[in-house]
């Protein structure tokens, strides 16, 4: 939350409407879903082969979310929208941390987990055209800087200037943004400041999740769920490859604005585009991890533009359909799984009695 409300999108654009008045509507369908979508994920976990455990909180609501949305927008109701909300949901959270699996060991080598996170159709894209255009001779971990600059090295310092750089550039052509009585600088300063605290807040919580709470977890499974992973939030990767997670960021970001820029242009979507300042740090930080893991830091980079351009794909189709429920909410957090599982709730329910 402290690094999202540091880019000045996340505290507005999650607490107002339209999806305020989607959740006031749909709240409850889209808690019974994700209730029967938990038990039912449980049972995948238990009785299947796919054995992992959706541990990424905040995901296990906003799924369901998006899924009912897309279900609404196809003109289901009741029992049906539960019942696709709660299935997708469970296959969700159980499949694509599985699928990532062997991208997540060999970013991470570490066995122990997996990748709960929205990154995942990001992840696998930029995975295989790292595998394709990457090579592993030269890592992101292995650029040299020169003595006195070698405190870049560090993801906070690094990302605090990345960020003191966009609100710069974004001041330049946007002055409204700047708050009446602050000057760009100061504004570009703090928010750059505010990033790295709550960046560096993420990742020692990662640590300590890391070094306690999977001992905990391991317990607890082997009794309800015997062998089962727990898949966690994707800044657990940052740690492993942090200058992949920079360089990530940077090349989503450049190779997304000039997309959007193109695609509104041309009226592409038939919806304005907002550049996707959170997909770009999470999701494809998280996606150029991936893609070092299997090309070094030409996979990471090619990745990184790979995924970038389908996430504009994803937000531009899915913020389409959602025309009457959530637009604008996934027009900021969307371009991810949340608008693929979107996507797929919207056909299935037309399949299904929309």
């Amino acid at each position: 939350a402290a690094v999202q409300s540091s880019m000045g999108l996340a505290g507005d654009a999650a607490a107002t409407p339209p999806d305020a008045a989607f959740t006031a509507e749909y709240g409850g369908i889209v808690g019974l879903s994700m209730f029967f979508g938990l038990l039912l994920h449980l049972l995948i976990a238990r009785f299947t082969p796919v054995k992992t455990v959706f541990l990424t909180g905040h995901m296990l609501w906003w799924f369901p979310f998006v899924i009912v949305a897309g279900g609404v927008e196809a003109g289901l109701g009741g029992t049906r929208l539960i019942a696709l909300g709660a299935v997708l949901s469970a296959l969700y959270w159980s499949l694509m941390p599985w699928l990532m699996r062997r991208f997540v060991w060999d970013a991470t080598g570490d066995e122990s987990f997996l990748i709960g996170h929205p990154t995942g159709i990001l992840s696998l894209f930029s995975g295989y055209v790292a595998k394709v255009f990457g090579n592993k001779a030269r890592s992101t971990e292995d650029l040299q800087l020169p003595p006195n600059l070698s405190f870049f090295r560090e993801i906070a310092i690094c990302g605090a200037l990345v960020m003191l750089l966009i609100y710069l550039v974004a001041g330049l052509f946007l002055p409204a943004l700047v708050p009446e009585g602050k000057t760009l600088f100061f504004v570009a300063i703090d928010a750059g400041l505010k990033f790295a605290a709550g960046l560096l807040v993420m990742l020692y919580g990662v640590r300590m999740l890391i070094s306690q709470i999977i001992p905990a977890f391991k317990g607890v499974a082997e009794k309800i769920v015997p062998g089962a992973k727990p898949a966690f939030d994707v800044p657990i990767l940052f740690g492993y490859r942090p200058n992949a997670v920079i360089i990530g960021f940077v090349v989503a970001m450049l190779t997304s604005t000039v997309l959007v820029l193109i695609v509104n242009y041309f009226n592409v979507f038939g919806v304005l585009l907002l550049p996707l300042v959170i997909t770009s740090f999470f999701e494809c930080g998280g996606a150029a991890v991936i893609g070092e893991g299997q090309g070094g830091l030409r996979g990471a980079v090619a990745g990184s533009v790979a995924a970038a351009v389908l996430m504009i794909v994803l937000v531009g189709i899915s913020a389409a359909l959602y025309s009457h429920t959530i637009q604008n909410w996934i027009l900021i957090f969307g371009g991810n799984d949340l608008s693929l599982t979107g996507i797929i709730a919207y056909y299935l329910g037309l399949i299904f009695g929309g």
